[in-house]
């Protein structure tokens, strides 16, 4: 398959750029596997078109503020960090801006009122890679510093400076472990109180994790689909959550992964000689293309997303190329808003 083949035409101001005003408020296309049938509603239905006993599993990835801004020591000049992962103590991967300036012996501060981040350059890698060494002169905690003075990672389409907001709208309300770049964006749209109402509706719930990267937003830079290559990403699956994984499978009910990153961790997993889903926390760089034969994943809660993009291709796996552009033209028609503070589509 060629990449080309995945590619639409999409306005730019349907690329949403802010939240809508309340969670819930946005739209929700829900469209079926079997049929092509779309059904137009808001996110706050979405009860309506589920079963009870399907089993709703979200990603309690926690978005790290991973963005540093500061400036080169001694010359002044302004620098931007931003945290990919954690390789030893305090000693991080990052990719830094202007990177052609900030070789190896590079020093960085970081400040904001208090509290002050030193960084310096171990080593070099490609397309503005850099290791690189953090203190806190204060002796506070890094992850605590960076909390306190880092930024939202927003992607890189949305053209604004995050503000203050985006601390709590680019979370899950489910968010508890700490680790992502980037927000699994399909359950922004879930209130505590829409997942409080599915859960008396039969409709159950558990979560996995799964650190999203920064190779999310990386571009499929091959012509042909199948020479692309996901970055990996740390994810972990319980013994609770494998269990009950395992019984939803065993009897039958359908399992709804809310996201892309909740399906490549599903899809992830294995099975012992009863078929019961085995507890693991590893990593994956699984990518999941056309051609690919799901193992769990039922239905699927997702965003709308880029051109050309891996995410578009695990959609296309899951509905049929044809049947997703289709599906994209009548949302553009339909003025959905797209990618991460964008509109929501449930396909079943």
């Amino acid at each position: 398959m060629r990449v080309s083949d995945f590619d639409f035409s999409l306005p730019e101001e349907l690329i949403a750029q802010e939240p809508t005003a309340q969670r819930g408020d946005s739209k929700l296309l829900t469209l079926s596997r079997d049929s092509g049938t779309i059904v137009h509603s808001r996110f706050r239905s979405l009860g309506t078109f589920l079963l009870p006993g399907d089993l709703l599993v979200f990603n309690n990835t926690r978005v790290v503020p991973a963005r540093l801004l500061g400036h080169r020591v001694p010359t002044g000049g302004a620098v931007e960090c931003v945290l990919l992962k954690c390789v030893g103590d305090n000693l991080w991967e990052t990719l830094v801006h202007p990177g052609q300036k900030l070789g190896v012996g590079a020093q960085m501060e970081f400040t904001a009122g208090n509290i002050v981040i030193h960084g310096r350059v171990l080593s070099k890698q490609f397309f503005g890679r850099r290791t690189v060494q953090f203190s806190v002169p204060s002796g506070e905690d890094l992850n605590h510093a960076v909390e306190a003075i880092g930024h939202v990672p927003l992607p890189p389409y949305i053209k604004r400076n995050d503000e203050l907001l985006d601390r709590d709208r680019y979370q899950t309300v489910y968010a508890s472990k700490r680790g992502a770049i980037a927000a699994p964006t399909a359950g922004l749209h879930f209130t505590k109180k829409l997942i409080e109402d599915l859960d008396r509706s039969g409709i159950g719930h558990i979560e996995i994790t799964l650190h999203i990267g920064y190779g999310t937003f990386k571009p499929v830079r091959s012509e042909c689909v199948e020479d692309h290559v996901v970055d990996l990403e740390t994810f972990t699956v319980d013994v609770n959550a494998a269990k009950k994984l395992s019984m939803a499978r065993h009897e039958g009910r359908r399992i709804v992964a809310v996201g892309t990153s909740t399906v490549r961790a599903l899809e992830s997993l294995s099975f012992d000689e009863t078929g019961n889903v085995i507890p693991i926390s590893s990593e994956t760089n699984l990518f999941v293309c056309p051609g690919y034969k799901f193992q769990i994943v039922g239905g699927l809660i997702t965003n709308f997303h880029l051109p050309k993009s891996s995410l578009i291709m695990l959609v296309s796996a899951f509905v049929g190329r044809e049947r997703i552009l289709a599906t994209y033209a009548e949302a553009v028609e339909q003025h959905y808003r797209f990618y991460s503070y964008g509109d929501a589509m449930l396909i079943l």
